[in-house]
């Protein structure tokens, strides 16, 4: 076991859960601060070459779990993990990220999804070799073609 400790926090114009956009077809595009501790500065180093980041952060605000769940987008019932929901047995989110630039121990975002002093866990460069056409979307497709035909939810 191991004791997760933050290396930094958001900044996001997100106060309360219900401001951070939901539903069929959102994207994320409101941009915030990551703001690193000090002591963490130096493990910044070439970040600045990066055009996206994985966030890894603490759902800081959730209590308890549910094994299942409806997602906003749908009214069926799904897995913990198959879900981006914050009621999980560990209350671990994970976010990619534009990065616009860095100053020092601040890197600003484009894409956030986290409450305003959401704890950072970690940050890694966000490289993906899963090409398209191995990708497959779950039960978000079947959503999705919902959407195309207005039954969205």
């Amino acid at each position: 076991m191991f004791t997760p400790v933050p290396v930094g926090w958001i900044r996001s114009p997100y106060t309360e859960t219900a401001q951070i956009p939901k539903g069929c077809g959102v994207q994320h595009v409101a941009e915030g601060v990551i703001e690193f501790a000090a002591e963490y500065e130096v493990g910044l180093t070439d970040i600045d070459g990066f055009s996206h980041l994985y966030v890894i952060w603490v759902f800081h605000r959730a209590n308890g779990f549910d094994l299942l769940g409806a997602p906003p987008i749908d009214t069926r019932p799904h897995g913990v993990f198959a879900t981006r929901s914050p009621r999980r047995p560990n209350p671990i989110g994970l976010t990619v990220v534009e990065l616009l630039g860095r100053q020092g121990t601040r890197l600003a975002v484009r894409g956030v999804d986290m409450l305003d002093g959401t704890p950072v866990l970690d940050v890694k460069p966000y490289l993906s070799s899963v090409s398209d056409a191995k990708l497959r979307r779950g039960w978000l497709a079947e959503v999705e073609d919902r959407r195309k035909t207005g039954q969205c939810g």
